[in-house]
């Protein structure tokens, strides 16, 4: 068994994925598909339904801490003149751009669209559906905004309501800062708890290759080989936007605004990008990002110190693409309406929630269950739509870690130009279009 846990996770993931295909397939193929379904949920099932109880568990946890730290992160006066002002308007435009343009995507491309509510122990969508189109009715979007402020920030947390844990805790975290030093000791507080929620996150996440493996045999001993079609479908939507994203708006900003040549750019960072698509974590490539953002683009050591850390922390617009599409992916698959205000509040959430999404693998799966309630998706069902995902969530996750680095070396770039931190001559070295 020790030798099992010094495989890499993602790698121990893909393995009981494979296993779980297999057993799922061979029972659907020798009990006949009437009776392998019900023979894999009495034997399998219960070893899925712990991990996705436990997924739960940290969903709240993982939203409220992660995000009061997330804030507070800001505080570092490094990052709050010119510079950090810069850095963090510009990541959160990037954000609101990301998450816009995974639901389009979402929306054309329709990647749930071809699994069956029944898949889901189908639930009945008639009256979510009229509660959306009655709130619609009695204030739309505004109405909906409204109800994002909590009465009480306790009964939020308790019940799970996403959206206001969201605004409490951006909130909670504003007013650490301004209570200065008096609230340096409730900084460290939530540091060293998003710190210690992150490692909880990683033991839970230790389990995912047994979860993954009796999730895969139910499915696959129940529904057979088609439903790898909608998780496909996911996949493409997912690289389609992120590479949209990162050729047109850190293109965009790189070329148009910026008024630089992209080819020194995109080779520049090609090694933080190699990085960020083989570990999936923003944090660990760091390192590698400040070096190729000082050595190859040129940006002053001190601008590159503050902005990509900073960027590391509260730009994951890779996951607000995720976010976004997980959202319509569930929605798709349950057969439920999404209406113009669900829209406005699924993007409103993916922008503010990735500012806590952890730099640790998988963790914007987890808090793409935030996502999937706003859409009209029952809690319950929110839970297995994320277990049903997340055998695949490593090859998603790589391209979304590749892009939020991408996104922290274009606005690094950007800020130490605007900053007079920048050596163009370094920028220039490599062959320009």
């Amino acid at each position: 068994m020790g030798t099992w846990f010094k495989i890499d996770l993602w790698k121990r993931v893909i393995i009981a994925l494979l296993l779980g295909v297999c057993a799922g397939l061979a029972l659907r193929e020798g009990m006949g598909p009437e009776t392998s379904g019900d023979f894999a949920i009495k034997w399998f099932g219960w070893l899925g339904d712990l991990f996705l109880r436990m997924i739960k568990m940290l969903i709240v946890p993982l939203v409220f801490l992660t995000l009061v730290s997330g804030v507070v992160a800001m505080g570092d006066p490094k990052r709050l003149g010119s510079l950090g002002g810069r850095a963090i308007a510009m990541y959160f435009g990037t954000t609101a751009v990301a998450v816009c343009l995974g639901l389009l995507i979402g929306t054309l491309l329709q990647p749930g669209a071809s699994l069956s509510p029944e898949m889901f122990d189908s639930v009945d969508t008639t009256a979510i559906q009229s509660q959306a189109a009655a709130a619609d009715a009695a204030g739309g979007v505004v109405e909906r905004l409204v109800q994002i402020v909590p009465t009480n920030p306790f009964d939020a947390l308790a019940s799970g309501n996403i959206l206001q844990v969201i605004f409490f805790s951006i909130l909670f975290g504003v007013g650490i800062l301004l209570a200065g030093e008096k609230g340096k000791a409730a900084g460290r507080f939530f540091d060293s708890a998003s710190e210690a929620i992150m490692k909880v996150t990683v033991i839970v996440m230790e389990m995912a290759p047994f979860g993954v493996f009796a999730l895969m045999t139910v499915v696959m001993a129940d529904k057979g080989l088609g439903i790898l079609q909608s998780l496909g479908l996911l996949t493409l939507a997912l690289y389609l936007a992120c590479v949209l994203h990162i050729i047109i708006t850190y293109g965009g900003i790189i070329k148009f605004l910026l008024r630089l040549p992209l080819k020194p750019f995109i080779r520049g960072i090609s090694d933080a990008q190699a990085v960020a698509y083989s570990t999936s974590s923003s944090g660990a490539t760091l390192p590698v990002t400040i070096t190729c953002v000082h050595e190859n683009l040129g940006i002053d050591k001190s601008v590159a110190s503050s902005v990509l850390p900073l960027g590391a922390t509260i730009n994951m617009d890779g996951t607000a693409i995720y976010i976004g599409l997980v959202a319509l992916f569930g929605a798709q698959a349950l057969d439920i309406d999404v209406s113009i205000g669900q829209y406005v509040l699924v993007a409103v959430m993916a922008t503010l929630v990735s500012i806590g999404a952890a730099g640790i693998p998988s963790a914007g799966l987890l808090l793409s269950a935030a996502a999937l309630t706003q859409v009209g998706v029952p809690e319950e069902k929110a839970i297995l739509i994320i277990g049903f995902i997340y055998p695949f969530d490593r090859l998603l996750d790589m391209m979304r870690t590749l892009t939020n680095v991408t996104g922290d070396a274009a606005v690094a770039t950007a800020v130490g130009k605007w900053e007079g931190a920048m050596d163009v001559d370094v920028y220039l070295a490599e062959d320009t279009f």
